[in-house]
């Protein structure tokens, strides 16, 4: 944009874009191993940008992740920053990470990045598993670019959500803690993604995504996607992209199936668990998004927080037990005696039968080369 009060310089994107397609930024939501990647790389092979570079394929998500390296980067410093885990089970963690999404540099930052792209593209997809616990950042940033921010949340059963989590994360943290993380997450993600006050009680700038059904019909799941939400790229997307999707989508995707009673939970975060899914399954319907089922879900969100707070309440002595572990061990770690030498290893018989003079050579020998290494690992 030109100074105040001057003729716009003409954008590339208006040589590009002759018809005017409105900016749009479409923000993938949800649990990580929830489908996200899925829908990402469906949109974007259908014609919606994702901002590059990507993050790259692993073992984990051959078919690659869809999501921005920036984008990852960025929201792995404010979570550090916040102390804050991808996968929080605490409520208050949403307080912590509020902090640093009200703040106006922070905001600039995020407007700066996605502007360039929209040179590209005019609508663009933005995954990332950390995304939730900023969406109204997101949100912010994209309206100050002139864009329309739209929201997918993909929906996966939770007793699955775990399951692949501990098979492809290797996690060690538990079912019930992940369990109770992804209650947090979806919970606060669901709120996040509310329309304005005042806006009716449709879903208007948001989905619900099925997993299964993404899976089943991608095509007719994915048309309504981008109906609901006026997305040009996908309602007017080629028969050749579709062909790319179809050669994309691996119906066998859904490698881990499990139950809530496979996990083996607390029976009142078993019930809290199933109760919320039970009411995001509803959103995924047509019609579901209503202001019943909104308030339902304030009543769940409350009840989680009252959960946790008695839980943490009782579990103080197992805290203050971890911590008291930890120093000990730090105690012993620093009071270890340092690893002697190779030269001090040797028997002293060994030693004694060795003439002085070359006993020398070959600890000076010995000591030089500790140090060439060390100052390899240095660099």
């Amino acid at each position: 944009m030109s100074e105040q009060g001057s003729t716009p310089t003409p954008r590339a994107i208006d040589e590009l874009n002759p018809e005017g397609v409105a900016r749009k930024v479409l923000l993938v939501a949800g649990a990580g191993r929830s489908g996200t990647s899925t829908l990402a790389g469906i949109v974007s092979r259908l014609g919606m940008h994702v901002p590059l570079p990507e993050v790259p394929p692993d073992e984990s998500n051959p078919r690659g992740f869809s999501e921005p390296q920036w984008v990852v980067d960025v929201h792995d410093e404010w979570l550090a920053e916040s102390l804050v885990q991808v996968s929080d089970a605490r409520p208050s963690a949403w307080f912590d990470t509020g902090r640093i999404a009200s703040r106006e540099p922070a905001r600039i930052r995020v407007s700066e990045w996605l502007e360039p792209h929209f040179d590209v593209h005019p609508e663009l997809v933005v995954k990332d598993p950390r995304l939730s616990w900023f969406l109204g950042l997101w949100r912010v940033a994209a309206i100050r670019t002139g864009a329309t921010p739209v929201f997918a949340t993909m929906l996966r059963p939770p007793a699955e959500v775990v399951g692949s989590k501990q098979k492809y994360y290797a996690n060690k943290l538990g079912s019930a803690h992940l369990a109770a993380s992804w209650v947090n997450m979806l919970l606060h993600t669901e709120r996040a993604t509310r329309p304005a006050e005042g806006n009716g009680d449709g879903g208007t700038g948001r989905v619900f995504v099925r997993y299964e059904d993404l899976l089943t019909d991608w095509v007719r799941t994915t048309m309504a996607l981008g109906q609901a939400l006026d997305l040009e790229t996908i309602v007017h997307t080629r028969s050749d992209q579709i062909r790319e999707v179809h050669r994309f989508i691996d119906p066998t995707l859904r490698r881990v199936t499990a139950t809530l009673d496979d996990l083996g939970l607390p029976r009142r975060l078993h019930e809290l668990t199933g109760e919320t899914w039970a009411q995001l399954d509803r959103l995924a319907d047509e019609g579901g998004d209503t202001l019943e089922v909104r308030a339902t879900f304030d009543q769940l969100r409350q009840a989680y927080t009252d959960l946790y707070e008695e839980s943490e309440a009782i579990s103080r002595s197992s805290g203050v037990h971890a911590r008291l572990q930890g120093r000990r061990q730090a105690l012993a770690e620093a009071a270890a005696p340092a690893p002697r030498s190779i030269a001090d290893r040797v028997p002293h018989e060994v030693r004694a039968a060795i003439p002085p003079t070359v006993r020398r050579g070959v600890r000076k020998a010995l000591e030089r080369g500790r140090g060439g290494s060390s100052a390899r690992d240095g660099q």
